[in-house]
């Protein structure tokens, strides 16, 4: 009967749902994250280039 008692608690426990829902939601996150970098790491390459090829003389006094 104590073995009944004890599965029913630990169905009804909730506790540990919250722990995982906030995982998931955070490896999403990271996901998205990730993929996003990864999209724009081209077009952010060429951003740079393009900022430093008219701050270097500027820069250098040229």
């Amino acid at each position: 009967m104590n073995m009944f008692i004890l599965a029913q608690r630990l169905r009804a426990d909730q506790s540990g749902a919250t722990a995982i829902e906030y995982g998931l939601i955070g490896a999403l996150i990271s996901v998205v994250i990730v993929g996003a970098l990864t999209a724009l790491n081209g077009s952010m390459v060429d951003m740079y280039e393009y900022i430093r090829s008219y701050l270097v003389p500027v820069l250098s006094g040229s």
